[in-house]
């Protein structure tokens, strides 16, 4: 029997979505079965009690199982695979009743004990058994990336056992692979923010967002939120613009959204009858830091992720700066920058707060626009920097052909002359040699 997502998905006409298959094997010891599929190609077993066997990339095969809470932690179960088990049994231990829905891959026969069917159609989460659902924490991070991606409302009843649940127990990994589905497949990620507030996930796990709760907006354009419903809405405007980043830097541009304001609650008050937060954009910099701790976010794919969504939140600020001087910055500002965070990134950040200060119950000539934003990425590109900074033209070795020894004058030569280069005063390697020159003596 087809089990889990992949049946959720077909039945919501969402067949290109998922690329996961998983197949439970009723009346079939693990070892028949493993034989058997080893005829189709290598097999790889996954458990010991319980075997999985994963083929290729996409395809998980398993027996059905129960599972018994034995200690504390998502991985604190006992499970027992049971080819004998009926559906109804195996399909009891799964998290909501979307999920508890097999197929027959021969005939199509769709088997629903626990109506899933139903609350597809009602778009609702709910919980399959709600003694056991409080067992594995995890649910609670998945409730909120199912409702955000797919629409759903999280049952009332399933919601109060969300609140009950300890997430403390969570490891860094698996709090990620939550909300990694959150941030790049929900349409409006922000609504999944919303969950993580009603279900008391950010005073358990996100102190960093807690911590925005609260805290009035700057300018006072907010009726409604504060800083954390701003957030939510900037999220929902980042989510717009990925689509043709790839994987790191989506992730990148989303965490920036995320951790944009983080600042704020340090920085904000009332100045001369107005609220201010007069330097949260570098005081977001550690909550920052903490924030990723939680997802153990580093490098993705050779990518150094943390490095740039700190420096997206430092500089944030930046595009909307150089547009009210935009008579007066020079390229060097536009050169200096990138080399410390991707212009096209922070373009991307940036307009998502623009247009995060729009919303229905705001009215519409409050709203705000990106023109500052359009205008910092065409100059960025104008001048070839969207992406990374220049290097230096003058390298070590050419000081070196010059006859100087290596000394600690070498690095003051390259800094002096690559400055000149950012100022576009140097534009090639024999103006860089010739300035060198002047500077040796």
């Amino acid at each position: 029997m087809l089990v889990g997502g992949c049946v959720r998905d077909r039945l919501m006409g969402r067949e290109a979505v998922e690329k996961d298959w998983d197949v439970e094997v009723y009346g079939v010891e693990p070892e028949k079965l493993e034989k058997i599929l080893k005829e189709f190609g290598p097999v790889n077993s996954v458990g010991a009690i319980f075997t999985v066997f994963k083929i290729g990339q996409d395809l998980d095969v398993s027996i059905p199982r129960r599972e018994r809470k034995t200690s504390r932690g998502h991985k604190g179960f006992a499970v027992e695979g049971d080819p004998a088990m009926s559906f109804e049994e195996a399909c009891r231990r799964r998290d909501f009743t979307v999920n508890a829905i097999l197929e027959d891959p021969l005939t199509g026969e769709i088997v629903d004990p626990f109506e899933g069917r139903k609350d597809i159609e009602n778009e609702v989460l709910r919980a399959v058994d709600p003694n056991t659902f409080v067992e594995d924490s995890l649910r609670v991070l998945r409730a909120v990336q199912f409702a955000a991606r797919f629409g759903f409302e999280i049952e009332p009843e399933a919601k109060e056992l969300c609140r009950s649940i300890d997430l403390t127990d969570l490891p860094e990994e698996r709090v990620w692979g939550e909300i990694e589905k959150l941030l790049l497949k929900a349409p409006k990620p922000g609504e999944g923010l919303k969950l993580i507030y009603e279900l008391g996930i950010d005073e358990q796990l996100f102190p960093e967002l807690a911590a925005l709760k609260g805290v009035p907006q700057e300018p006072e354009w907010h009726p409604e939120g504060d800083v954390d419903v701003h957030t939510m809405l900037v999220t929902d405007e980042a989510a717009k613009l990925i689509d043709d980043l790839s994987y790191p830097k989506k992730v990148a541009v989303m965490l920036g959204a995320i951790c944009h304001d983080l600042g704020k609650p340090p920085t904000t008050e009332e100045i001369d009858g107005r609220i201010r937060s007069l330097g949260h954009d570098e005081a977001g910099v550690e909550p920052t830091h903490s924030f990723l701790d939680k997802l153990n976010i580093h490098t993705l794919d050779g990518y150094d992720v943390r490095e740039q969504v700190v420096q997206l939140v430092r500089y944030h600020l930046k595009p909307g700066e150089f547009y009210k001087v935009r008579d007066k910055v020079g390229d060097g500002a536009f050169r200096r920058l990138a080399r410390k965070v991707e212009p096209d990134l922070l373009y991307r950040v940036a307009k998502a707060d623009s247009l995060g200060r729009n919303a229905d119950w705001i009215p519409k000539e409050r709203w705000f626009d990106s023109e500052a934003q359009e205008w910092f990425i065409e100059r960025a590109r104008e001048l070839e920097v969207e992406e990374k900074g220049p290097q230096p033209i003058l390298m070590g070795r050419h000081l070196i052909d010059l006859g100087l020894k290596p000394s600690p004058e070498f690095g003051k030569i390259i800094d002096a002359v690559f400055e000149k280069q950012l100022d576009g005063v140097i534009t090639s390697l024999e103006d860089a040699i010739e300035e060198a020159k002047k500077m040796i003596g």
